[in-house]
């Protein structure tokens, strides 16, 4: 009897191997590779510049075990499927395993898929193939340059402004962006205008005879036909004056019916800024939960399931099969009126290799959010909702309004007021109606009838500045500017508030004073990385490499020539921040010296002169001023002094205010805790459980704090990859300090890793 074939799949995460294993027969065993295996190492460059730019790529050293447990199963294989994902980074992983798997090209077979769906799953592999090397060196291409600019240019920061800054070819022109904004705003000065709004009314006589009295708004836009400008208030009063004895009637009215068209599914960039909008949700959380929807949610009897396609796309395209699918459910659900005669096709203008892939939708309409609510968490359900009532809507007729344009006549003045009333809901039956900006329902009127005035209101407006770049319009603009790709817009996002160059206020990003300091240096010896044509192109060149237009050796030589030239001149011409400390009036509080204003990696402090022997420091605030501890009314169970609240790399924390005397510090409690719900339960007092933020990361803490001290470990969403376990895994701290994952059912199971084991979530920018 002829031996049967086994044969080896290796995915990126757990969840992915689990829930593509239930679609493999028996002849299949899925492992998974935690992401990468392979990297660059850290400390060094890593690349050789002098010899075609060689990759020195070293086994990650929290992967060693994992390989060794990979290439023992692959030997016993007569068949190894790399099944990581379709895109760039994907194919990059597929290649790295193969190179440490020592897999010959008849072995190694590279599977790909834009969902995992049970059909699609078995077609990828009917049609496996080898791995697209063009992709891989475009990947490489990425990962050289990034290396190339973050560990050569951040160690000149570190010699002239302050150690611990990074440089990134793509996240410091996305810093700049947000310092020149910065600066406009700053520079800004507002003007004085005045608008004049008139409400008015007809009187029209039903048949009874009775008065029905119609109001509505008309701004004043013209003065003897000249677009009016009114500048103060005095000149505002005397237009009031004058139009108050004034006689008002309908001139010109142009009635039409505008089309609203459904909206376009979700790609990346679409889907991080309208989570930012709707839900508030940062873009390194949308790719996350967008990750586990794709890789698979138990719900149920059907056991674990893929909801999404793959979410880093470019793309509008659907597949005919999901458009049938979708037209099916319009018409059952909502009624063949919202169905167009055939099925909405939307254009897209984007050039890039990731335009090949579908648009972000859900792998079938037939999961509605409501019939699987119950088996995602409160945000995959919130993300999922956005998801597929986007990918509905796409398919819907348009929305229909009667828009009303019309002037008002008075004297020498034209008011206009604009009404708008929905005819047929459409596509905004499931993406939502949105309401225009003083949006309102006019009554009939008829060219020359009589108005009556009601009131005219005055009222002072000042031009505004630029607006600050919220996530959404920070990655909407990255889009149009061509800076990055959609796999790295949540890491540059994250990377440039971790090093302190920007702060986050009120979904707002602020530049700060070290964000300036540092772009402004960069773009004095690096004008070509901190171009934003220049970064654009590189992507093209990427993208270029990718179907084989150009090389991607030439790719790196046409950029490092040039960089090497601008990387030895700012060696000798940037000028140091480290040199004399600034003087200043204060005088440290510890040892009677005076204090000095020096510069660290999170921008101006106050330090005492007798550093190395007296360490204390003190915040500025933004005026350059010592910025005094926030107090509290809470004492210190140490020696009885007030606790105050200062600011770590972690957050804000209490701390004594007889410090260095005593060292005491604890989390903050009460309202200045910084905290995030979950819809856990404490098991010891019933109360909800949230995230709080200690000196040692995040953990979960009861919200009935101080009263329940009940805390454990952060949940990762992450279940134990170890067969048979079922534990999940959890965020823990070794006596070194160290973080590591862990099994919540240790000591029964003593699966670690040191990486959280998802796919990779994006493209890394080098520090």
């Amino acid at each position: 009897m002829a031996k049967a074939k086994k044969n080896m799949v290796i995915v990126e995460s757990p969840a992915k191997a689990k829930t593509i294993g239930k679609y493999l027969g028996s002849s299949f065993f899925v492992r998974s590779s935690m992401g990468h295996v392979r990297d660059l190492p850290e400390r060094k460059l890593s690349v050789d510049v002098e010899n075609n730019f060689t990759p020195e790529y070293k086994i990650i050293p929290s992967r060693k075990k994992l390989v060794s447990e990979l290439l023992g199963d692959s030997k016993k294989a007569d068949a190894v499927y790399l099944a990581s994902d379709l895109d760039r980074e994907g194919e990059a992983i597929a290649w790295h395993l193969a190179q440490a798997l020592e897999l010959p090209d008849e072995k190694a077979r590279r599977v790909t898929f834009n969902e995992i769906t049970k059909d699609a799953i078995l077609a990828a592999f009917k049609h496996h193939g080898p791995i697209n090397m063009a992709k891989v060196n475009a990947q490489q291409a990425r990962r050289i340059l990034d290396r190339l600019v973050g560990y050569q240019i951040s160690p000149l920061l570190w010699k002239k402004i302050s150690k611990g800054l990074s440089a990134g070819r793509v996240q410091s022109v996305a810093v700049r962006l947000i310092v020149e904004r910065e600066k406009e705003i700053k520079e800004f000065k507002p003007q004085e205008y005045w608008k004049i709004t008139a409400e008015l009314k007809i009187i029209s006589e039903d048949k009874e005879g009775a008065g029905d009295v119609k109001t509505f708004k008309a701004i004043l836009q013209k003065f003897d036909n000249e677009n009016v400008e009114i500048k103060n208030e005095p000149q505002a009063t005397g237009m009031v004056n004058e139009l108050q004895k004034a006689e008002y009637s309908v001139g010109n009215v142009k009635k039409q019916t505008k089309r609203n068209n459904a909206p376009p599914p979700f790609t990346t960039s679409l889907l991080q800024q309208q989570a930012s909008t709707r839900l508030q949700f940062s873009a390194k959380k949308t790719m996350l939960i967008a990750q586990q929807l794709y890789e698979g949610v138990d719900i149920g009897a059907e056991g674990s399931v893929g909801l999404i396609t793959y979410m880093r796309t470019d793309s509008f395209h659907i597949s005919e099969q999901a458009a049938a699918s979708c037209r099916k459910l319009i018409a059952d659900k909502y009624g063949k009126n919202y169905l167009p005669e055939k099925p909405n096709v939307h254009a897209s203008d984007k050039k890039g290799t990731q335009g090949a892939h579908e648009a972000v939708r859900p792998t079938g309409v037939e999961y509605t959010p409501e019939s699987i609510k119950n088996f995602l968490t409160k945000d995959q359900y919130r993300l999922y909702e956005l998801i597929w009532n986007r990918f509905v809507a796409s398919q819907m007729n348009p929305a229909l309004y009667a828009v009303t344009d019309v002037e008002i006549v008075s004297g020498r003045y034209i008011f206009k007021a604009r009404g708008r009333e929905l005819l047929f809901d459409g596509h905004t039956r499931v993406s939502g109606h949105e309401m225009e900006k003083d949006e309102q329902i006019l009554p009939t009127l008829e060219k020359d009838q009589k108005l009556e005035l009601i009131a005219l209101v005055p009222t002072q407006h000042f031009t505004q500045p630029p607006p600050r770049f919220t996530e959404a319009s920070l990655v909407k603009t990255l889009e149009k500017m061509g800076i990055g790709r959609p796999s790295t817009y949540a890491s540059i996002i994250s990377t440039i508030q971790d090093r302190g160059y920007v702060k986050q206020e009120k979904r707002a990003f602020y530049a700060t004073e070290l964000g300036t300091l540092v772009t402004e240096k960069l773009i004095e010896h690096f004008p070509k990385i901190m171009d934003v044509k220049f970064t654009s192109h590189m992507e093209d060149e990427l993208d270029k490499i990718e179907v084989e237009k150009i090389g991607w050796l030439d790719v790196l030589k046409e950029f490092y020539g040039p960089f090497k030239v601008d990387l030895e001149k700012a060696g000798g011409e940037m000028k140091s921040v480290k040199g004399t400390p600034e003087e200043s009036n204060q005088i440290c509080t510890i040892c009677g010296q005076p204090m000095v204003i020096r510069w660290g990696r999170h921008g101006k402090f106050l330090g005492c002169s007798a550093f190395p022997t007296c360490k204390n420091t003190l915040p500025l605030d933004e005026k350059g001023a010592p910025a005094p501890p926030e107090t509290t009314d809470q004492k210190c169970e140490k020696c009885g002094s007030a606790m105050v609240i200062k600011t770590s790399r972690h957050g804000k924390f209490l701390a004594c205010s007889a410090y260095p005397n005593c060292k005491n510090t604890k989390s903050l409690t009460g309202e200045t805790t910084k905290v995030e719900p979950t819809e856990e339960k404490c098991e010891k007092c019933g109360s909800p459980m949230v995230i709080r933020f200690g000196k040692k990361g995040r953990f979960m803490g009861c919200s009935a704090y101080p009263k329940c001290r009940n805390i454990k470990s952060l949940p990762t969403g992450v279940k134990c990859p170890k067969e048979g376990c079922g534990g999940d895994l959890i965020q823990r701290r070794s006596k070194k300090g160290g973080i590591f994952f862990g099994c919540s059912k240790y000591p029964e199971c003593d699966y670690i890793t040191n990486e959280l084991p998802t796919a990779t979530d994006t493209a890394k920018e080098e520090e």
